[in-house]
């Protein structure tokens, strides 16, 4: 009897979070033909391993992914998905922070740079976004890890000018005891409406932060565009 009642409870809840989906679905759809968006969309209903492999296959299908900052005090699955669609989207993903509010701009964009593959994956997959920038700030981290010099930041600073956007360098101290609170100044400094990172590209954070990009998520409080 147990089991059958743990069953009853498990569909009441999973028609009531289809019926949530599907209301905020509609405000998606009001909101983007407002806005002459073209996008694809419908609700999952699975369990949460069904529900990961459809979403991760549907992603690839799509230019960009945008999903909602994982909230480090709740233990949940949706903390889950986004990493897992980071990984295998196979293309860009855009965290939203769930604090945030009101319209994206990408008008003012930082980009964290170590010269690495997987930041330049980044770099290439925001390239529509940061020609179309005000402002753009690089920001490096000086550690023992050196940049390679064909990829150094006066060689990105070089090509970013050939999209017609300038572009500054800021350098952090690698300092576990400081680099959060460095990078966090930066951004509001810097007033970024987004930044634009390698997903577990970056050793200086591996090393100082732990792991990313949950550890991104916890010291920024703008969008962040990822990829793997």
């Amino acid at each position: 009897m147990g089991g059958v009642t743990v069953a009853s409870i498990f569909e009441v809840e999973q028609a009531r979070a289809l019926e949530r989906a599907e209301a905020v679905l509609r405000v998606l759809d009001l909101k983007a033909r407002n806005a002459g968006i073209s996008y694809a969309s419908h609700p999952v209903g699975a369990i949460p391993a069904d529900a990961r492999e459809i979403i991760c296959a549907s992603a690839r299908l799509h230019d960009l992914t945008i999903v909602t900052q994982p909230q480090s005090d709740h233990d949940s699955y949706d903390n889950i998905v986004p990493q897992e669609i980071l990984f295998r989207a196979g293309g860009p993903v855009l965290f939203m922070p769930y604090t945030f509010h009101g319209a994206f701009s990408a008008k003012r964009i930082g980009i964290f740079w170590d010269g690495s593959r997987l930041a330049a994956r980044a770099l290439h997959d925001a390239m529509p976004l940061l020609r179309k920038a005000d402002t753009l700030t690089v920001i490096t981290i000086t550690g023992p890890d050196a940049i390679p010099a064909k990829g150094s930041t006066d060689h990105l600073v070089r090509y970013l000018a050939t999209s017609g956007v300038p572009a500054k360098v800021m350098s952090v101290p690698a300092s576990r005891s400081i680099v959060k609170a460095v990078l966090r100044s930066v951004a509001a400094d810097e007033r970024l409406d987004l930044v634009v990172a390698g997903g577990y590209s970056h050793a200086w954070m591996k090393k100082t932060l732990g792991r990313l990009p949950r550890d991104m998520f916890q010291m920024m409080s703008v969008p962040v565009l990822m990829s793997h």
